[in-house]
């Protein structure tokens, strides 16, 4: 039985009205989120506040309902990157099809759980949990792989059902050569802030258009208003292994930059000419300067296909330097993408 458009936007909008359930009773799973996501309690209260998307607009709907494609059956196999994304990849997989099962993350369940018990109180029998899901033993429809490009590629391998993989990907931020440094550092600030940076549109670098001055002006900029926003939003645990990554990186840019080290974030400034350097994540931010538009998008080509996002306080100049994927986000707003659809625009061949 085909599906009108506007069945599709009803189940879409039960599946919103859940979330705003699930964020109004937030207080008996915060603790839990806290511990699986390694955020701190304030950066779990800053993603609901902020990132879960409870308010779209009737277009924003209707656009997501014609980008779902249309199934049988839709899995959807969730990461612990962002745990607010379960909403928007339940969205889109229950816009696709009536018939639909989630298996949440091992490491960070807490939140999708929640979602789907919320729906089901609201009446919706057709989207169901499976926690040991096998993709090995998928029969008929698509799996939705939210996750890494090696995850995606190792299911890939297991199973012969259509595979429509989100993949590994991150924002870069672009401060036009007009841009007030305050301004736009203290949003840029926001943008790094939240998750720690291991979302999929986590900005990672900026490009700061003009002179090394400039660049450094940024910087020092940036690093300010990280400081002042942390003692509101502290960092989470930062494991062993990002530990050591991120001891690799500020030891690497001592040599040949200028380091800013914080009390819970990092900001690098390479030297002019140098090629980007992709820092870890949990607030590290690299900065380049860039003549204009046009070395930008040079300097950026060997990364374009994981950007998913550009930031910018000028958002028609960034739209010369982004690929033709990228969503184009103010900054402030660039981890807040409205629920019109998959967060990652790539084409599936990218």
């Amino acid at each position: 039985m085909i599906r009108s458009a506007e069945s599709r936007a009803t189940d879409v909008w039960r599946i919103v009205f859940s979330a705003r359930d699930v964020a109004a009773a937030r207080a008996a799973i915060l603790d839990d989120i806290v511990r699986s996501t390694n955020l701190s309690r304030e950066g779990v209260e800053l993603a609901f506040e902020k990132h879960l998307e409870l308010d779209p607009s009737d277009a924003d709907i209707a656009n997501l309902v014609a980008a779902a494609g249309d199934a049988e059956r839709v899995t959807v196999v969730l990461s612990s990157n962002v745990f607010v994304g379960a909403l928007r990849a339940i969205a889109l997989a229950r816009a696709a099809s009536a018939d639909v099962v989630v298996r949440p993350s091992r490491r960070d369940p807490t939140f999708a759980r929640a979602l789907v018990r919320a729906a089901a109180a609201r009446g919706d029998s057709s989207l169901r949990l499976c926690e040991n899901f096998c993709v090995a033993s998928a029969q008929q429809g698509e799996i939705h792989i939210y996750g890494s490009n090696e995850t995606i590629a190792e299911v890939s391998a297991k199973t012969r059902v259509k595979i429509i993989g989100h993949g590994s990907g991150m924002g870069i931020a672009w401060v036009s050569g007009h841009a007030d440094m305050n301004m736009a550092a203290a949003a840029l600030a926001y943008d790094v802030v939240a998750f720690d940076q291991h979302g999929c549109l986590s900005p990672r670098i900026a490009l700061v258009e003009g002179d090394n001055v400039r660049a450094t002006s940024f910087g020092r900029a940036l690093h300010e208003a990280l400081e002042q926003l942390g003692r509101k939003v502290e960092r989470g645990t930062v494991l062993p292994a990002e530990q050591a990554e991120a001891e690799r990186y500020v030891a690497t840019m001592t040599y040949v930059g200028r380091v800013l080290v914080g009390s819970a974030h990092v900001v690098a400034i390479a030297p002019v000419g140098s090629p980007l350097v992709l820092p870890p994540p949990n607030r590290h931010v690299h900065i380049a300067s860039v003549a204009n538009a046009e070395a930008a998008t040079v300097q950026i080509a060997p990364l374009s296909r994981g950007i998913i996002t550009v930031g910018s306080d000028n958002p028609d100049s960034a739209r010369t330097i982004a690929p033709p994927w990228a969503r184009i986000a103010r900054l402030g707003w660039m981890q807040r993408p409205p629920l019109d659809g998959p967060v990652d625009q790539r084409p599936r061949s990218i």
